[in-house]
């Protein structure tokens, strides 16, 4: 849960999630929908689909037993150096480096690392130290070595305004004595926003409402929504965009509202517009539900807002 995403957004799911799937064979044998559901709202769904594979495979290769040794671990779906090395060093009090986003910018200050992270010998360089460090803490202090790191670049060593007065090691920052904690790290320019615009459509036949899932090896893959279109600089007919989404012909539009998300990279607006169909005017791909069902269903976050209103 804490890959890619800030601890206050993840404590509300957490006592969740365990009281829902407590162990490693419930998550094994649970539903692809109620994973989803339970992991609603978080994000980067790939992780929690990422999540029950690595389950499915301690329950065959280790006896259900969550595996210790890095090499192990490290071969989970999912779990990548950093994680691997969280993990063996906190839980487990092994000498595994961690480099995440808090610990990088500790390091390239405290050492004055030149030189963007993730570049490949700036980056290997830093992993070097973390590593270093981590085995000089060993055999007992790995796992609050690594913690007080994450901590320290938190809390203290923070992006903008670093209270460096506040700071335990600062009498050895090397971007403190040089003047160049404002420096560190080199972080190249984040990408510009791209601006989306799509287009929402709502139909209601009695109390149910038109929805689809979205299809496996796409963005919010197996997630529902409302039938929607990306809507192009020069496309002006929503009425049009809505005959290419709900595959229909004479209908009439009415505006809901407008919602604005944000995904990586993307700033979307989606203006979603309520249909006036029935059942057998729309052909597209999808299921008519009543609210109760569509309560038990995982949605995007853009159209769980759309549910919101509707439902």
């Amino acid at each position: 849960m804490l890959q890619q995403t800030q601890v206050k957004a993840v404590l509300g799911y957490w006592p969740r999630w365990m009281k829902a799937l407590p162990d490693i064979p419930s998550l094994a044998k649970a539903s692809a929908q109620k994973i989803h559901k339970l992991w609603e709202g978080l994000g980067y769904y790939h992780r929690v689909r990422n999540l029950q594979n690595a389950a499915r495979l301690i329950l065959a290769e280790h006896n259900g037993e969550f595996p210790e040794k890095y090499e192990d671990v490290l071969a989970l779906p999912g779990i990548g150096r950093y994680t691997a090395g969280a993990i063996c060093s906190i839980a487990f009090n092994q000498p595994t480096p961690i480099l995440d986003g808090n610990v990088i910018r500790v390091l390239t200050r405290l050492f004055g690392i030149a030189g963007d992270p993730r570049e490949k010998k700036t980056n290997a360089a830093l992993w070097s130290i973390a590593q270093e460090l981590v085995s000089v803490a060993a055999p007992n202090s790995c796992s609050g070595l690594n913690q007080s790191l994450m901590e320290l670049g938190a809390l203290i060593c923070k992006p903008q305004n670093p209270l460096c007065q506040e700071c335990p090691v600062s009498i050895h920052c090397t971007a403190l004595r040089q003047g160049r904690v404002d420096q560190l790290p080199m972080t190249a320019a984040r990408p510009l926003v791209t601006q989306r615009r799509f287009v929402a459509f709502v139909a209601r036949q009695g109390d149910s409402v038109f929805v689809r899932q979205r299809p496996a090896g796409v963005v919010n893959a197996h997630l529902w929504e409302f039938p929607n279109i990306e809507i192009f600089p020069g496309d002006g007919d929503l009425k049009k965009a809505a005959k290419a989404a709900l595959r229909t012909q004479a209908l009439k539009l009415e505006q809901l509202c407008q919602i604005s998300h944000s995904i990586t990279r993307y700033a979307v607006k989606l203006d979603v517009f309520r249909v006036t169909r029935t059942k057998k005017q729309i052909s597209a791909p999808g299921q008519w539900l009543t609210p109760r069902q569509l309560a038990k269903l995982p949605f995007c976050s853009a159209h769980k807002k759309i549910l919101d209103r509707v439902a």
